[in-house]
């Protein structure tokens, strides 16, 4: 039975061996060794970086609690967020004595020189927000624009309008950290790269971030505004672990949330669920090229479009919501089977994923007394009771500012993860 070396077990680089070893390698390979040394602990001190920044960002006000939630030694989270103060990303107020009646020091993001730009891009409209890192909003405006104009078009009237943003909010374009771009379309999120979008003529294959690489030196996230939805939505809904954020407007899509991660799956196109077929509807044809298609069925332009044809005065979604508004028994009447079908697809979703939330957001999710009850219905019918026992469906609590607060948060959440932290510090 032969003698194991003990250079050949595990964990022998930690052990009395471990000098030895180095001593006889290759001086080239010395080097990279303790480069790559240096580089993992350059990582592992961005991660602990990033976990204090979060915490504080999620409402961690004290170091104690920093203490409480990481596990780390007081020294070790004191001299973690020293830095982060010194680097001018987190500031401390208060006193440090915490006898009676003096409350102690208190942490929260910094606002002296650091904003992040949300924008919320829609077909017709963009929404533009400066906001601290906390959240509150220093300046905003919505203007009319058609998405069809193209993107440098698009994209010039964005720019002007951030830049009169931040001069109202008397800040420098040096001091955008972050931007997050919601756009009407699937998007490889990795990229920022818009592909094959429906309704976004001459944007294919159009990189957004590269319109602002030479504008802004912050990085640019661009995601689907559906996914821009949900992300909002979850950071408003403490209870929430997975939810479902439907959005049933113009067209019907659906943003996933799971433990505060957008899932988007391989390619981005998680969630296009507007696009699942509907028994029975095969003389329907989606714009897609299929037919059946629940957005094609259900949607608020389908509902609107079979209004028309029943002699009614609906040209956009908008007149659905006013006929429903004022008791129109035809278009309420349609709303209902709109709800049920979009429930039935749901049931799938609720089997397939288990969430505990669904939020109901977009135009139609407005007419919430027409919409929920029906939904709910096919939901609970159709899903197993494993799945249903738990699970909440209720309409938006942002309504409007969904996507513009889910913006804010993924530019913010950025720039406090390692990646973004690595780019801030340096």
């Amino acid at each position: 039975m032969g003698v194991t070396d003990q250079r050949d077990r595990p964990g022998w680089a930690d052990g009395p061996y471990a000098d030895t070893r180095a001593d006889r390698a290759d001086p080239a390979e010395r080097a990279d060794r303790a480069g790559g040394n240096r580089a993992d602990r350059g990582d592992r001190q961005l991660t602990a970086l990033s976990e204090l920044a979060r915490l504080v960002a999620d409402g961690a006000t004290r170091r104690s609690q920093l203490v409480t939630a990481t596990g780390l030694s007081r020294a070790a989270v004191a001299q973690r967020v020293d830095l982060l103060i010194g680097k001018g990303l987190l500031v401390e107020t208060g006193t440090a004595a915490t006898g009676r009646g003096r409350p102690p020091l208190t942490l929260r993001l910094a606002s002296d020189s650091a904003v992040v730009c949300a924008v919320d891009l829609g077909a017709t409209h963009s929404t533009v927000a400066v906001a601290e890192l906390g959240g509150e909003v220093l300046a905003e405006a919505t203007q009319e624009l058609d998405i069809d104009d193209g993107p440098e078009a698009v994209l010039t009237r964005l720019h002007e309008q951030l830049g009169r943003l931040l001069a109202a909010s008397g800040r420098p374009a040096g001091h955008v950290r972050a931007i997050g771009i919601g756009v009407p379309g699937p998007v490889e999120a990795s990229t920022g790269t818009v592909v094959r979008p429906p309704i976004m003529r001459g944007w294919d294959g159009y990189r957004v971030p590269d319109f602002f690489a030479g504008r802004y030196d912050a990085p640019v996230l661009v995601d689907n505004d559906v996914n821009m939805m949900a992300l909002g939505e979850y950071g408003h809904r403490p209870s929430a672990a997975h939810l479902l954020y439907v959005k049933v407007g113009t067209g019907i899509g659906c943003g996933i949330v799971s433990g505060g991660v957008v899932h988007r799956g391989a390619s981005g196109a998680a969630g296009d669920i507007g696009h699942i077929r509907l028994p029975g509807h095969d003389d329907v044809l989606c714009h897609c090229g299929n037919t059946g298609c629940v957005e094609a069925v259900a949607s608020g332009a389908a509902i609107a479009a079979t209004l028309r044809e029943a002699g009614l005065p609906v040209a956009h979604v908008a007149d659905v919501v006013r006929l429903v508004a004022a008791g129109d028994p035809l278009a309420r009447r349609q709303v209902r089977l709109a709800a049920q079908r979009i429930g039935d697809v749901l049931a799938s979703l609720v089997s397939f994923y288990n969430p505990d939330t669904i939020v109901l957001g977009g135009s139609i999710a407005s007419l919430h007394d027409d919409l929920l009850a029906d939904i709910r219905a096919a939901v609970y019918r159709r899903a197993l009771p494993l799945a249903t026992r738990t699970v909440a469906i209720e309409t938006t609590l942002l309504g409007r500012r969904a996507g513009i607060e889910g913006a804010r948060r993924l530019a913010v959440r950025h720039l406090l993860s390692p990646e973004g932290l690595s780019r801030f510090l340096s």
